[in-house]
């Protein structure tokens, strides 16, 4: 046991190197003083975060995906909770089959899930030119992660609260709002977290389903590395790093005391 101690710790320190090792790289080269994307880097310079700063294209990019993982997430929230209400509430027989069709999306790879969606959208006449396949796209693959933790949430409550606030007068929607909302509030900001970073860093839904115009994040990202391979690159991510640090570093300053 004296020695099994140490050589557990040492495995967990491994794999958390391993695992962060990438994200610690793309920060360092980040500031870069050098005119290309190496690593170790050429001195220690923020030039490229103050290029990033003044590209207009990044900026878009950035504000674009923002927006589209914002919708994405509020529609999650909504159909996530819906979803997980019927699971547990009041699904039968037909309970692992509802679980199973929200989490599909995670099941399959998510280059068949955009491929699919692609050819049922040109099949109805739509196709990608108004972005509601990118946004459905996106809602699919933020669901399942609405869907999980509203649903640990519920399951972990008592009913006989709201059971009770119905037999004292209080309506369906009243119960809710006083009672199961504030309840399963720590499910939703995780869910809602993690739908906003899943959105916000897809790769392939967007490539796949992306219009013409306007592209996220990554998309612009990948096209920029097409044709150039300065660490204006590393810049963008490690915003984007910061970006999904501060989220998960607030959802669990405001909940994760519950």
């Amino acid at each position: 046991m004296r020695i099994a101690t140490p050589l557990l710790t040492l495995f967990r320190v491994l794999v958390y190197g391993f695992l962060l090792a990438p994200i610690v790289i793309v920060v360092l080269a980040s500031l870069n003083a050098g005119n290309f994307l190496t690593f170790p880097p050429q001195g220690l310079s923020l030039r490229w975060f103050w290029t990033f700063l003044q590209n207009d294209v990044f900026i878009n990019a950035i504000v674009y995906s923002a927006v589209l993982a914002t919708a994405a997430t509020s529609v999650s929230l909504v159909l996530g909770t819906m979803a997980a209400l019927y699971f547990v509430r009041h699904a039968g027989r037909e309970a692992e089959a509802v679980r199973i069709g929200i989490l599909l999306p995670l099941i399959l790879p998510e280059i068949l899930t955009a491929i699919a969606l692609l050819f049922f959208f040109y099949e109805i006449g739509i196709g990608t030119s108004y972005k509601i396949a990118l946004f459905t796209g996106h809602v699919l693959m933020t669901l399942p992660f609405v869907f999980l933790n509203v649903t640990t949430a519920l399951q972990g409550r008592d009913d006989s609260i709201e059971l009770a606030a119905r037999t004292l007068g209080a309506s369906r929607y009243t119960a809710f709002r006083r009672i199961t909302l504030p309840l399963i509030s720590p499910g939703l900001a995780t869910g809602g977290v993690f739908a906003f970073i899943i959105s916000f860093d897809t790769f392939g839904i967007s490539f796949i389903l992306k219009g013409t115009g306007s592209a996220p994040l990554p998309i612009q990202l990948y096209d920029y590395l097409r044709f150039n391979f300065t660490p204006e690159a590393a810049a963008v991510s490690t915003v984007s790093i910061l970006l999904t640090l501060l989220l998960v570093t607030a959802a669990d300053l405001l909940f994760g005391r519950d």
